[in-house]
C-alpha cells in the first residue's frame, strides 16, 4: 500500500515509518497539517494515517476538508484523546477509523489493511499475485517462478510487485520512483534503473520468456508470458 502519514511527534512518525516499510509499504511521512495537504494534493494514496493534533493545521480538519473535496480514500486518525465524545467527533467527521496512542504496530497495520480491502479497487488486496509463470506472497514477501524461489530485496520486491499489478502498463522511472520509494525520498533515477537491472537479472536472467521489458524512452512494463 502507498501510504501517507502525518505524525508530528518525530520519535513516533520514525518509528511507524520504519515498521510499515518493514512490511514493505511505501510510506510518505509529514509532520505538520500543510505538508500532508500539499502531499494529498499533489499524489494518489490508499490510505491516510493522520495524527489529531497536527501543527499548522489539525488531524480533524484535514479530515473534513479531504472529504469536502469528496475524496473517499480511507482515513485513520491517531490520538491520545481517548474519550467518548472524541472518537464520535472523529467518525462523524469523516475518519473511517480511529487509534489511541500508545498502539501496537501489528495492530496498526491490520487496521490499514482491513480499510484498504473496503475499497473499490482496480485490484483487490490479497496475500498472493500471479502472473504467467511468477508468483508472489505479500505476506511472506517470497517470489518463485516455475516454482523455483527467487530471492530478492525488498525493494526489488516492491518494484516487482508495482510491475505486476501494472502489467501491460509502461510506467515511468518517476512513476516507479514514486510508487516505490516514495514522495520524501532522495533517490535518484539511476537508482530505479539499477534495481531494474538486478530485478531482471534474477526474474528473467535465467529463464528463455522475458517478462519486464523496457521501453525505450518511456519506461518500463511486466509483459505475461513475455508477449
Amino acid at each position: 500500500m502507498r501510504i501517507l502519514l502525518a505524525e508530528d511527534d518525530e520519535t513516533l512518525g520514525e518509528l511507524t515509518e520504519h515498521q510499515l516499510k518493514r512490511q514493505y509499504h511505501v510510506v510518505d511521512w509529514m509532520t505538520d497539517g500543510l505538508q500532508a495537504r500539499e502531499a494529498i494534493a499533489a499524489g494518489r494514496y490508499d490510505v491516510y494515517v493522520l495524527d489529531w493534533m497536527l501543527p499548522e493545521m489539525t488531524g480533524i480538519e484535514l479530515v473534513r476538508e479531504i472529504r469536502r473535496k469528496e475524496d473517499h480514500t480511507p482515513i485513520l486518525l491517531l490520538t491520545a484523546r481517548d474519550a467518548v465524545q472524541d472518537r464520535v467527533e472523529g467518525l462523524r467527521a469523516g475518519a473511517d477509523d480511529y487509534m489511541i496512542k500508545p498502539f501496537a504496530f501489528e495492530e496498526l497495520e491490520a487496521r490499514l489493511i482491513a480499510l484498504f480491502r473496503r475499497q473499490d479497487r482496480g485490484y483487490q488486496f490479497s496475500d498472493k499475485l500471479s502472473l504467467g509463470d511468477i508468483s508472489a506472497n505479500l505476506d511472506r514477501f517470497e517470489v518463485t517462478r516455475g516454482g523455483a524461489a527467487i530471492p530478492l530485496t525488498r525493494r526489488e520486491f516492491q518494484l516487482l510487485i508495482c510491475l505486476m499489478r501494472h502489467a501491460g502498463q509502461v510506467l515511468s522511472r518517476e512513476q516507479l520512483l514514486d510508487h516505490v520509494w516514495g514522495l520524501a525520498s532522495d533517490v535518484t533515477l539511476n537508482v530505479v534503473d539499477a534495481t531494474i537491472r538486478l530485478l531482471r537479472k534474477k526474474v528473467d536472467g535465467p529463464y528463455e520468456t522475458k517478462c519486464i521489458q523496457s521501453v525505450y524512452g518511456a519506461g518500463y512494463r511486466f509483459i505475461i508470458g513475455g508477449e
